[in-house]
């Protein structure tokens, strides 16, 4: 009697502790793979708990697994994971690994899944048609395998997809008929570096909800551009450099706006924005000396009344040319002349400048003294209300002063607020030089990149108008200065993502895929909400000075006057040695900038705002840099450590503070090549959340 009761007792209990079955799939998938350095990590995967919710990598809701997350934690093996018990599964990321073998068809069974992240990892062999099943997916990212074969038709059953990444495989032959027509709802678009094959389909014009990137690059496509891709949106950058297409570029402001980086390696084609003219059409060949006489009378007609048609057009253009810009000078053209002139401030006074300015037409010119200056005046955005004698009339209160020149907060009457740079010595340009460097400025258009409103200019004088930014600069926020206390972890990691998006965007989505050159604290500028914006991105070319990397540190402050012991101080500081520490070790030995360097100076940025330090530390017998102490620092101790003890009430965000501090020390490493780029390191971010 009492064996059989106890029988009965021990069953209940062991079955009350077992393990579900989606705890059961998981313990199946840990033991397909070798953990390597992945095994503390798992650790915690148990078989005596009843639920897998609480082991690291996993997230639940209701009880039910809906997220496997293991990224870059070296498990190597074959991917063997049973979706037949995890019904829930929406989520799968376990890029940057070392799976190896094909990808399991079982997989693409989690009818649930909408995002699928194996990227980074050594899978091979083709993608399954079972693909088509995930009829939910939205995020799908395959790249950086050894993956082969065509891509399958059934793909294009995943019409919710948004985000598509297949680049650096092996992917071969034409793409699946109807790719652009069904995939209508894709953002990104990444098949670079594979040796796809066919003519880029016509249908890619239907792409319209992209907004990041379509890039075709370094690929086996032949043919001409569809001129369908006009449709496409111009936040889009397109690159579909290195194949075989031909033919001439189709002339439509979405593909003349890229600029030529994005069609170089392709060796047949020609017209702007490439400097390879298309030839022309060779004669025909004539049999009889009849037809050949009568076509060449009839070619030189031909000649002859087409050149009379371009001889009238031009004339016609021309004339209108002069009415235009005659009428434009009338309305936009100042002759002004100073009745009071205001050199600068003391910096005891604080006081505010201005000028009072009496302005002509250019039809007064012929009664202007000889000592007169002409200024042009140019607005950059249709939402600027105020023209240069209300900016000149305006109360200006100085903010600061660097080698690259003076800047003011000008405060217009029933207008906004703008900052205004007066260039030092007036730069050095002829204007239509200087127009052509600010107006490439001005199209970069970005929410975390300062926007250029408007400029002036005459042969002294040159003035900047941006965007006014209440909140001073990353350099006095991080230390305290803005409201004299320091940032929360939430507000910090804002900040980060915000710059490197619009490093990002200087980068990878501008024609000319810039480098800022001169990054640091005191050049990215808060908002009202602290977002952040970059600034003085492109001054190197329009100032006259050779020393703008060693500027003062000076921007716009909260109320525009500097706060005690800011970087807005009047007295002139010398800072090049403390910029020093912001340069990438290589910038000494090379004269063409590189985005390398810009994601060292980020990756100071991002030590900074972890540790709360200064660029330079003071030790009891010299100073040395803040990479390399924080290097020297955590030899001996643990990460966790380096980060700014006013952090110490965020202690759940632990963990992800170490993330960034690894995302910062990787893209300070000493070898350029090392540094990941400015979109990995921005996705990176991104994900942490």
């Amino acid at each position: 009697m009492f064996p059989l009761l106890f029988f009965f007792i021990f069953n209940s209990i062991s079955l009350s502790n077992s393990l579900n079955d989606e705890g059961l799939a998981l313990l199946s998938f840990k033991k397909s793979i070798q953990q390597n350095s992945a095994a503390s990590y798992l650790d915690n995967w148990n078989s005596s708990d009843t639920t897998p919710c609480s082991w690291h990598g996993i997230e639940c809701r209701s009880e039910r697994v809906i997220s496997l997350r293991i990224p870059e934690k070296g498990i190597s093996g074959f991917l063997r994971l049973d979706p037949g018990k995890l019904v829930a599964l929406r989520q799968v990321n376990l890029r940057n690994n070392n799976l190896t073998g094909s990808l399991p068809v079982e997989l693409f069974n989690a009818t649930a899944l909408t995002n699928l992240v194996l990227s980074g990892n050594s899978f091979s062999g083709s993608v399954p048609s079972d693909i088509g099943n995930l009829k939910g997916l939205k995020i799908l990212d395959l790249s950086q395998n050894y993956l082969v074969g065509s891509l399958p038709s059934s793909l294009l059953h995943c019409k919710k997809l948004r985000q598509l990444y297949l680049n650096s495989n092996n992917f071969s032959g034409f793409l699946p008929d109807g790719f652009g027509s069904d995939l209508v709802m894709l953002q990104k678009l990444d098949l670079s570096f594979n040796k796809l094959s066919g003519s880029i389909p016509f249908d890619f014009g239907n792409l319209r909800s992209l907004t990041g990137v379509l890039d075709l690059s370094n690929n086996l496509f032949n043919g001409t551009i569809p001129a369908s891709l006009e449709k496409l949106s111009e936040s889009v950058y397109i690159n579909l450099s290195y194949n075989n297409l031909s033919g001439l570029i189709p002339q439509n402001d979405i593909l003349l706006s890229v600029g030529p980086t994005a069609f170089i390696g392709n060796p047949f084609l020609c017209g702007l924005p490439l400097k390879s003219p298309c030839p022309m059409n060779p004669k025909p060949v004539a049999d009889d000396p009849v037809q050949t006489i009568y076509r060449s009378r009839k070619s030189s007609w031909s000649r002859c009344v087409v050149i009379g048609i371009i001889a009238s057009t031009m004339l016609g253009i021309s004339l209108m040319v002069l009415l235009l810009s005659y009428w434009y000078k009338y309305k936009r053209g100042y002759v002004c002349k100073s009745r009071k002139h205001v050199e600068g401030c003391n910096s005891n006074e604080k006081s505010l400048v201005r000028k009072e300015m009496f302005c002509f037409r250019t039809d007064d010119l012929e009664s202007l003294t000889e000592n007169m200056e002409q200024y042009i005046f140019m607005t950059l955005d249709s939402q600027v209300k105020f023209d240069l004698e209300q900016l000149l009339k305006a109360s200006a209160f100085l903010l600061g002063k660097t080698r690259v020149g003076i800047v003011y907060k000008v405060v217009i009457e029933k207008g906004p607020t703008v900052a205004v740079r007066r260039l030092e010595d007036g730069g050095s340009q002829r204007y239509r030089e200087f127009q052509t460097e600010v107006e490439a400025i001005s199209k970069i258009r970005h929410p975390n990149i300062v926007g250029l409103l408007a400029y002036c200019w005459c042969i002294t004088e040159k003035l900047l108008i941006y965007d006014y930014l209440p909140n001073g600069d990353l350099a006095a926020a991080i230390h305290g200065m803005i409201y004299f206390k320091p940032l929360s972890w939430s507000i910090r990691l804002k900040i980060m993502r915000g710059v490197a998006k619009g490093l990002t965007f200087l980068h990878e989505f501008t024609p000319k895929r810039y480098v800022h050159g001169n990054l640091k604290p005191s050049n990215i500028l808060l908002g009202e909400n602290l977002e952040p914006c970059i600034s003085d991105f492109g001054l190197g070319r329009l100032a006259n000075t050779t020393e703008e990397s060693a500027s003062v540190s000076s921007e716009q402050t909260t109320n525009g006057t500097p706060l005690q012991g800011s970087p807005f101080a009047f007295t002139p500081i010398n800072s090049s040695a403390v910029m020093s520490y912001y340069e990438a070790p290589e910038v000494s030995q090379s004269s063409k900038p590189s985005q390398k360097w810009d994601v060292y100076s980020f990756g100071v940025i991002l030590l900074e705002m972890i540790s709360g330090k200064s660029p330079v530390i003071q030790t009891s017998s010299s100073e040395m840099g803040l990479v390399q102490w924080i290097q020297l620092s955590t030899e001996v101790k643990p990460l966790s450590d380096v980060i700014d003890p006013f952090l110490v009430y965020d202690t759940d965000k632990k963990e992800e503070m170490v993330a960034v501090l690894k995302i910062a020390l990787a893209c300070v490493h000493l070898n350029p090549d090392k540094r990941p780029p400015m979109r990995n390191v921005s996705d990176s971010l991104e994900k942490l959340a």
